[in-house]
């Protein structure tokens, strides 16, 4: 049976569209991507035609509150979160949002750090004990992490593999027999393994993991981490040159794809200790660069 029709599309010029139903739209969007989902995926697991969603990214869409939540629990965030608000539950919660309410980028950053030191995070010498590579597929994290953890003597861990491992099935199917939110669980689990299992270690990260800040959170307290970028065509040529050929179908509109996804994941990327552009080098001459961004980290082989 198909989903049934929750939304009421709305004829409108851009010029005319509602403004709270666009940023609306955009946020689902910009969630979608930054969890690497494609629509149709979103649709099935939200329960909700692919037309219908697409009216709602697209500003649209008039959706009832109880559909909204239902792409909002697909998505693994809160309803508020797509509203673009946040709601506490207890009057400390309450206090702290009131607090942290309209500072800038740098305070919140030193209240972040307050807080975690607060709640026992790991000294800076313990985080540089784990490296994790962040960045959308095609950066070359597998490739530069295998060969950083050679050159340091460590375990290498692509966490794709291990979240396999775990699940004894590969994330497209998770995703497909279980959803987005096991996908998430599974995730988690090879993240804490890998960081508890290894006295050191180079982790190669699915490039969705920021898709889940609890767990991206979980990454930064515990790794080393760098954010390896590529310029979009380098990304997509790489993945072509994986075997997607499929990539191929649509340059362009793979290309925009991209943007957007990178669009949506970079503040989060941006949260790296450092940022590494492999695009216009050899691999050799990325691994070298790579290896100097480590070194001001005072990072020693094994």
């Amino acid at each position: 049976m198909s989903p049934q029709s929750p939304f009421k599309a709305m004829e409108a010029s851009p010029s005319e569209k509602d403004p709270l139903l666009s940023g609306l739209g955009q946020r689902v969007k910009l969630l979608r991507a930054r969890g690497g989902m494609s629509r149709r995926m979103l649709a099935e697991e939200a329960g909700v035609s692919e037309r219908h969603l697409a009216n709602l990214e697209s500003g649209i869409g008039n959706v009832s509150v109880l559909v909204l939540q239902q792409v909002a629990l697909a998505l693994g965030s809160s309803l508020a979160e797509l509203l673009g608000d946040e709601t506490t539950s207890t009057p400390e919660g309450l206090m702290i949002r009131k607090l942290l309410h309209g500072r800038g980028p740098e305070e919140l950053q030193r209240a972040h750090k307050a807080l975690a030191e607060l709640f026992g995070a790991i000294t800076p010498g313990q985080r540089r004990n784990h490296i994790a590579l962040v960045g959308l597929r095609g950066a070359g994290k597998s490739t530069l992490g295998r060969m950083a953890a050679a050159q340091l003597g460590w375990p290498f861990v692509e966490l794709r593999a291990e979240i396999t491992r775990i699940a004894g099935c590969s994330p497209v199917e998770i995703q497909a027999l279980y959803g987005s939110n096991a996908y998430r669980r599974y995730q988690r689990q090879a993240l804490e393994d890998a960081v508890q299992t290894y006295p050191h270690c180079v982790i190669a990260t699915a490039g969705g993991l920021v898709g889940d800040p609890s767990t991206f959170d979980l990454l930064l307290t515990n790794c080393l981490t760098i954010w390896l970028q590529a310029d979009p065509e380098d990304h997509m040529n790489r993945v072509i040159a994986q075997g997607e050929q499929r990539q191929m179908a649509d340059s362009r509109k793979a290309i925009e794809d991209l943007r957007v996804t990178l669009e949506s994941r970079a503040a989060f990327y941006a949260k790296a200790d450092s940022a590494y552009n492999t695009s216009g080098k050899t691999v050799d001459e990325a691994f070298s660069g790579l290896m100097a961004a480590l070194a001001e980290h005072q990072l020693k082989p094994a």
